[in-house]
Order: C-alpha cells, then structure tokens, then sequence
C-alpha cells in the first residue's frame, strides 16, 4: 500500500459539524476504510491547517476519490501528498534500483 498525508481545513460548516458531533471524526475515518483505505495516523494541528492524516491507500485512484469524496460534502477542504518512506528515499538518492509500494504502483 502506498503512504499518502491528507492535510485539511475545516470550513465554518465542518466546524459547526465537528462541535456539535465531534464523534464524527471516528465515523469519516471508517468511511475511509470502506472506500479502500486506512488512516494509520491523525493529528490535529494548529497554523493554516486543522488536521493531519496519515492514509495507506492500494493506489493514487483509490486516494483521488477518497479526497473527492470528502471534499465534496463541503465540510472540509484537503491537499493530498504521496508519502515516501525516508530509507526508501535515501536508497532511491544512492541509486539503488526502486522497491515500488509509495507511488500507488
């Protein structure tokens, strides 16, 4: 499974959401898992964004339609980033042949 960092904003709606049901966290997450992913990691955070996620997902199709998904229901607004594990990236900057797995192939 490929690493990918979901970082989101909440809007005034996702807000208001999250105040009033802040179990609603827990229940996206497993939406999450029924559309083929699954958070490992998640953070809230403070500065320019609000949370932190941490997503394997078997590919960047599956990822695309999870952060549509979520998006579109105007709660929240995402930047999705592939991840790569550091020693994958110090082998692929020695040179070494890739190992797959991070880029959803």
């Amino acid at each position: 499974m490929a690493t990918y960092i979901m970082l989101s904003t909440l809007t005034d709606e996702g807000r208001k959401t999250l105040k009033e049901r802040p179990e609603r966290l827990q229940a996206v997450n497993k939406e999450v898992e029924s559309m083929g992913a699954r958070v490992t990691s998640q953070y809230a955070v403070l500065g320019g964004y609000d949370f932190v996620n941490v997503i394997e997902a078997p590919s960047n199709e599956v990822m695309a339609r999870i952060a549509m998904e979520l998006g579109s229901r105007g709660t929240i607004k995402v930047t999705t980033l592939p991840g790569m594990p550091i020693d994958q990236f110090v082998e692929m900057m020695q040179g070494a042949p890739p190992t797959g797995g991070t880029n959803g192939k």
